[in-house]
Order: C-alpha cells, then structure tokens, then sequence
C-alpha cells in the first residue's frame, strides 16, 4: 500500500469546510472524487484538521493510501488537471506508511488579515476583514501576552462545542503589517479549538480600537465565558498558512 502525502491550497469562499458533509461541498470531497478519477479506486483523504466554511489555506497536509501503480508525477498532474480552479496540490510525495497527516501534526501556523482604512477596498475584499476604525496594534501586541502558553480557552471556542477538553496551548502570536500594509496577525498552537483564531481576533481588534484595555484579555480568559469575549471574526479573512511535522 502507498501512501501520499500532499500540500493543498485552497480558497474556502464556495465550500462548506475541510470536512466532508452531507449538505454541502468540502474541500474534502472534491480531493476524493478527483482521486478516484484519477486512480480509479476510492480512497479517504486525512487532513491536518478541519478548516471551517469559508476558511483559506495556503498550506493544507493530507494524505491518502493507495494501491495504484500510476507513477507519482502522473497521479499529481492528473489531480491537478482535474481539481476545479480553486484547488490546487503544491506538493505531493510518497511517504512511509506509518505518516498521518492528522496524528502526527507538532504545531500549525494561522495568518489571519486585516485591512484597517477607513475607505472600504474593492479589491481583496474576500480576503481580508475591512476595519474601519484605527486600530493600535501596539495595544493588540500587550494583550496577546495573557493567552500565549497553555490555557483553557474556553472564552475564545464556539459557544456550540461539544469538546469537553478546552486546554490548548498557545506557542506564538505575532501582529504585523504587510508590504501591501495589511495587518496579519499570525496565531502558532498545538491545536485550535472550533472558531478559536477568529474569536481571538474578535477580542483582539476591540482591544486595538480602544474598546477594552489590553490586560483585559487576562480576565477575558480566566472568566471561560464566551459571551465575555469579542465578536467572531469574519471567516473569509483566515488562512491555515503551516503545518509543522
């Protein structure tokens, strides 16, 4: 049995998640089907973890076993040939066995954008949230120091989680503007809980705009209510940027 490892990345905007689901196209899905046109077998596609709907990676892991005897190269271009525009395999490569691309994740890597102007953009509009209001990122920068290391965010998860365990741990968070001048905010963990970067953000920008003060981040986490912590940032400005092995 072969095992392939690939490199994905993907727009979100027409796709309901990573996931497969019964009442709409993942990305999951389309990787699939286009396998088993490709190969001819049926095959489950493992990635690194879930993305949500409307979310982007630049960087996406999976993997997949098969016993086709198609040469590597031939298998990537045909997926590549068939995967609609929005999809695309960077990489992809014969690994041993044993690898899982879920499993065996140390660490991923969000980039989450933010245009702050006061002009609404045309251009890139999908691809980043638009704040209107100054935003002191010096601020944002003091507030991120309460939630780096390990924690439970049960502040910054969906309201509607059904995970029990809410520790994670948080390795890095690092907020800069672009050349093109868009503020990214890049989240490093172990793993993430469900709207767990979006909800961070949320607080993050009320913090910057002069809403809350930075260490109110501190009581935000320690108070474990979700209702206490800022709004959830638009989906469409995410993008799943590493994943670390």
């Amino acid at each position: 049995m072969r095992n392939f490892k690939m490199t994905v990345e993907y727009d979100g905007t027409a796709y309901c998640g990573w996931q497969r689901q019964e009442n709409g196209l993942s990305i999951q899905q389309v990787l699939e089907e286009a396998i088993q046109l490709v190969t001819g077998e049926k095959v489950s596609v493992i990635g690194s973890g879930r993305t949500d709907a409307g979310v982007h990676a630049l960087n996406q892991v999976a993997h997949f076993k098969s016993n086709s005897s198609l040469p590597l190269d031939n298998i990537y271009r045909g997926l590549n040939s068939v995967l609609p525009k929005d999809i695309v395999i960077k990489e992809m490569k014969e690994v041993p066995e044993d690898f899982h691309a879920l499993r065996d994740v140390k660490s991923k890597v969000y980039v989450y954008k933010i245009c702050n102007q006061r002009l609404r953009p045309a251009i890139g509009r999908n691809y980043f949230w638009h704040v209107r209001y100054p935003l002191n990122m010096e601020f944002m920068r003091e507030a991120t120091k309460y939630i780096i290391g390990t924690h439970d965010f049960s502040a910054f998860c969906a309201a509607n989680t059904q995970v029990k365990d809410r520790v994670r741990t948080i390795l890095d968070i690092d907020i800069k503007k672009n050349e093109e001048g868009i503020i990214e905010v890049n989240v490093v963990a172990h793993g993430f809980l469900k709207y767990m970067v979006r909800n961070i953000v949320g607080t993050l920008v009320e913090i910057g705009r002069g809403k809350w003060e930075p260490e109110e981040m501190k009581a935000i986490l320690e108070s474990k209510d979700r209702k206490i912590a800022g709004a959830t940032a638009p989906a469409y400005a995410l993008f799943l940027k590493e994943v670390k092995y």
